[in-house]
């Protein structure tokens, strides 16, 4: 995937599809497939920064971060994305925003959005004016119609809902994935291999929601190889942290033993086992963890 967010435009005509893509769930994908689906025109997409729009601008929490959003792109066969921060163009008028970032950058000969997508200063332009202001160069656009599961629209405040009640498996059939969190692995205190269950540990983004703090059954991927895990959403005093605020992630790898400090390790949360509790001893919380592994193994 080609990024022309800094320089240079798309060498070929594409057809674009519009919008922030929290989460990339299933109603997205619906956006980018039909952006896909034109022929003789290559795949991009028009989205937002997240990790670095402005404070001010920025929406409520992301479902997973901007890299992460990328390499699902990727995956689904996007080959060009333009995202800049907000902040840069939210003060051009919504036919400046057609012709200077549609037209001449991503050289665009098909757009899509869904129907709530606002672009230009204000949020003045709407998909019917896409289609008007389009037509000017040449451009067509389409509408691409929600998405719906279980007789509801699919919504990413619909899947950060499940995310911070714990509903991991109800959130993941909305995404279409597990939740998945690609971080550096860093230094805990390492309790846990005093008592033979080591983990990483893993600090989630302040820009990413935070799910409902317990211990979930997840999947890890360490070079390229998938392992079953446990992992304990929470604020852990097993984990060292300098500025003292965030959820860290702390995984026990089930049948892995390694040095991964440092690394950028993928974990999949898969389903809520248990809320988080405090033990009175390592050896109550050995028993419960062994307890918990058996669990995330069926």
């Amino acid at each position: 995937m080609i990024d022309i967010t800094n320089s240079g435009k798309a060498a070929e005509k594409t057809a674009v599809a519009l919008g922030y893509f929290d989460g990339l769930h299933l109603g997205h994908v619906g956006v980018i497939g039909a952006a896909m689906a034109q022929p003789g025109l290559k795949p991009a997409v028009f989205t937002f920064n997240c990790d670095t729009t402005l404070p001010k601008f920025r929406g409520p929490e992301d479902i997973i971060s901007f890299e992460n959003k990328c390499e699902l792109m990727e995956k689904l066969g996007v080959q060009y994305i333009y995202a800049p921060d907000f902040a840069e163009v939210c003060t051009l008028t919504d036919e400046e925003f057609v012709k200077k970032i549609l037209i001449d950058r991503l050289n665009a000969g098909f757009a899509c959005c869904g129907r709530n997508f606002r672009f230009g200063k204000g949020g003045s332009g709407t998909p019917e004016r896409l289609a008007e202001i389009g037509a000017k160069y040449g451009m067509r656009a389409e509408v691409v119609q929600d998405v719906c599961l279980d007789g509801q629209i699919i919504s990413s405040t619909r899947i950060r809902e499940h995310i911070r009640k714990g509903e991991i498996e109800q959130a993941n059939r909305l995404l279409g994935y597990e939740l998945w969190y690609r971080l550096p692995v860093v230094r805990g205190n390492e309790i846990g291999r005093t008592i033979s269950f080591p983990t990483i540990n893993q600090i989630i983004p302040d820009t990413n929601i935070i799910p409902r703090y317990g211990v979930y059954k997840s999947y890890v991927e360490v070079d390229g190889k998938q392992y079953h895990g446990v992992t304990n959403v929470g604020v852990k005093p097993t984990v060292t942290r300098h500025d003292g605020t965030g959820a860290v992630m702390e995984t026990h790898i089930i049948g892995y033993s390694g040095d991964l400090y440092g690394k950028n390790i993928a974990v999949a949360l898969v389903r809520f086992i248990r809320p988080e509790v405090k033990f009175s001893g390592l050896d109550e919380l050995k028993q419960q963890i062994a307890r918990d592994k058996d669990n995330a193994m069926h």
